[in-house]
């Protein structure tokens, strides 16, 4: 929260378009066999021989996607890509490249965007992804980032949100809500801070859903799994919206119904007491908090031995026929029709 005063300020137009792109993309290495020709030409050129290639993009914007005054520039660069990266693994492929595009205004110096691509640069090694083009221009209004994903999957392995079937299990990989409750602690503190900026907080005791917010994760390491288990799902997305709107995609594509368990959706403890200190119902952040980034899927009921007792999946709901309808089922065994009111980029 505190900035250094005497940080070195160079500014954007000492360099021009291109040298800045050569600047900030000076580190990025190829990885991947399917890049031919990354960064540096009028195009990349990828090579994907006899696979499918699937394409996801994802804006973000200053103001409504993120707070720079909690939000580090280099945790937002690799936040960036994860997002897009996590529909990639939502088709049940692997991400092999990304484009990346900002446009910037003029109070952010080279060293600020030198931060942003750290961050990005953090995420391509981990995820072993090329950044093979993208581009640069001004804004009057803040930070636009933008991400395009590329990825490959083998022919008929590709996994569509239309799949599920009556009888299938709903699974879930990871934890629920934890990324929207690391927001509201940070929403708090930032206010605190307006009114007493030498209060510094004590974040500890929040770690964990602070980390869930700032520095996400995609769940590639889920779809090895479910590879090295030889499950295959009938259908898959990625919670970016809220657990209820994404079985809501899930049932209406699919044509099917749900039953979604609400003592079986997994929830981390420390979402639980952060819950109950902002005395909110930790089912509802579940249903609707968004930006967790796991997986969901179904999957038909004779993989479940093979999933059965995996500390990272959990099967939270039972698919049923279209005109049962989509509800959650409580712990008091009462049936509530499950409505998709999670994250909305556009308020009525």
């Amino acid at each position: 929260m505190i900035e250094d005063k005497n940080q070195q300020r160079t500014q954007l137009n000492d360099l021009g378009e291109f040298g800045l792109i050569d600047h900030l993309t000076k580190n990025f290495k190829i990885n991947q066999k399917s890049t031919v020709k990354g960064i540096g030409d009028d195009a990349a050129v990828l090579n994907f021989e006899n696979k499918k290639v699937v394409v996801t993009t994802d804006l973000m914007v200053e103001g409504i996607h993120f707070d720079l005054s909690y939000m580090p520039l280099k945790h937002l660069g690799y936040k960036a890509v994860i997002v897009n990266l996590s529909d990639v693994y939502a088709m049940n492929a692997i991400a092999t490249q990304i484009t990346v595009s900002i446009a910037v205004s003029n109070r952010f110096p080279l060293e600020a965007l030198e931060d942003l691509y750290a961050g990005i640069e953090t995420a391509a090694k981990i995820y072993n992804i090329d950044v093979v083009g993208g581009d640069t221009t001004s804004s009057n209004t803040g930070l636009l980032i933008s991400v395009t994903a590329i990825g490959e999957v083998e022919d008929n392995k590709e996994i569509y949100r239309n799949g599920a079937k009556p009888n299938d299990l709903l699974v879930v990989s990871g934890d629920l809500g934890a990324a929207y409750m690391g927001l509201q602690i940070l929403e708090r503190e930032k206010e605190v801070y307006k009114v007493n900026p030498n209060n510094q907080p004590d974040l500890e005791p929040y770690s964990y859903i602070i980390e869930r917010q700032l520095k996400p994760e995609a769940r590639k390491d889920v779809i090895k799994l479910l590879s090295d288990l030889e499950v295959n799902p009938t259908s898959m997305i990625d919670i970016s919206d809220g657990l209820s709107s994404e079985i809501i995609h899930i049932c209406k594509q699919s044509k099917v119904g749900c039953d979604l368990y609400e003592e079986k959706i997994p929830l981390d403890p420390q979402v639980i007491s952060t819950c109950e200190e902002f005395n909110i119902d930790s089912t509802t952040i579940a249903l609707n908090g968004g930006e967790d980034y796991e997986l969901l899927f179904t999957i038909s009921q004779e993989d479940f031995p093979k999933i059965k007792g995996n500390p990272s999946l959990s099967v939270i709901g039972y698919i049923k026929e279209e005109k049962e309808g989509v509800h959650l089922v409580t712990r008091a065994e009462t049936k509530i029709p499950l409505k998709a009111q999670g994250w909305k980029n556009f308020n009525d």
